[in-house]
């Protein structure tokens, strides 16, 4: 049974930092697609960021520039480095993996269907 479990969550001012991390255990780690997104109550859970297991890593365009997708292998973490952090990034953050490629900017969909998801950690950002 694979199990995603994410920290790191907490409540910082704008253009402050986290970093969340998303434990895994139960498969493959490095065969996966992996990913992290985001809901906010009332709207459609979006895509922030995913990465393949070659490394390869796509990014929502709201996140660019200010977010890094990362892994460890070696412990089997996965982890969303967020920089200069903004209001409109509060929101519950899931942990994702699909057993299957990333296939490019479609893993970010929420349609794209990844099989097991992490419980979710709290992001507040205050202004």
């Amino acid at each position: 049974q694979v199990q995603l479990v994410e920290s790191g969550g907490g409540s910082v001012q704008a253009g402050g930092s986290l970093r969340l991390s998303c434990a895994v255990s139960g498969y493959t780690y490095s065969a996966y697609c992996m990913g992290w997104f985001r809901q906010t109550p009332g709207k459609e859970r979006e895509g922030v960021a995913t990465i393949d297991s070659r490394g390869s890593t796509k990014y929502a365009d709201s996140v660019k520039e200010r977010f890094t997708i990362s892994k460890d292998n070696a412990v089997n973490t996965l982890y969303l480095q967020m920089n200069s952090l903004k209001p409109e990034d509060t929101a519950m953050y899931y942990c994702a993996a699909a057993a299957r490629p990333c296939g490019g900017a479609w893993s970010l969909s929420p349609r794209y269907g990844m099989n097991y998801w992490g419980k979710g950690t709290l992001v507040t950002i205050s202004s």
